[in-house]
């Protein structure tokens, strides 16, 4: 079944919130220099990173199923509602400084050619950043949805896989990017693996 509705369209949890201000510090920590064109891929119902980097945004691309009304004419912003592998066709003549993917490949059927696309439309010298639940997340991820009712567990149910290093390393490869530009480290108490990827 495709997915019907965003992240965060009903609200974010507790927990959710933490995540996803985890993830926030993440991304901006590992932020090229100047001033960007930032694509998200599957950026939720409020685009909550993307509006985050504020500033830093030169022109800002959103990508997901919904998105709310209220930003769809917000200046310097342009969003795109569908499916990632639908949108991401369309945006073969736009050159992209940073490519943000923040929890968004677990929920992927075919993550490589999402990846695969992403090295196409990113600039020479530009970055890709990437965070992914592992495996050991997995046992916190459906304790929390299912035990708990803390996350939501349509987002749980809609993961196709957890990664760790060894998963996504080559994933990166195959897609066209250079082993020696590729940095993994897990975050998040050992619950989710980020990269930081160049191009």
């Amino acid at each position: 079944m495709p997915r019907v509705e965003s992240y965060g369209e009903r609200g974010l949890t507790l927990v959710d919130r933490l995540g996803v201000w985890l993830s926030t510090r993440a991304i901006k920590r590992h932020l090229p220099r100047g001033d960007l064109d930032v694509l998200e891929l599957g950026c939720g119902y409020r685009a909550t990173h993307l509006i985050a980097l504020g500033d830093r945004v030169s022109h800002g691309v959103g990508v997901d199923v919904k998105i709310a009304p209220r930003l769809k004419n917000t200046e310097r912003y342009t969003f795109y509602e569908g499916a990632i592998e639908e949108i991401l066709p369309r945006l073969k003549d736009i050159t992209i400084d940073l490519v943000l993917l923040i929890s968004v490949l677990e929920h992927l059927a075919n993550p490589l050619t999402t990846l695969t696309s992403v090295h196409r439309i990113l600039k020479t010298s530009g970055v890709f950043l990437i965070n992914v639940p592992t495996w050991i997340g997995k046992a916190f991820l459906a304790l929390s949805a299912f035990r708990l009712g803390l996350s939501p567990q349509l987002e749980i149910d809609d993961h196709k896989m957890y990664y760790n290093k060894r998963d996504l390393w080559p994933l990166l490869v195959k897609a066209g990017f250079k082993p020696s530009q590729i940095k993994l480290h897990y975050h998040k108490f050992g619950l989710n693996l980020f990269a930081r990827v160049i191009k």
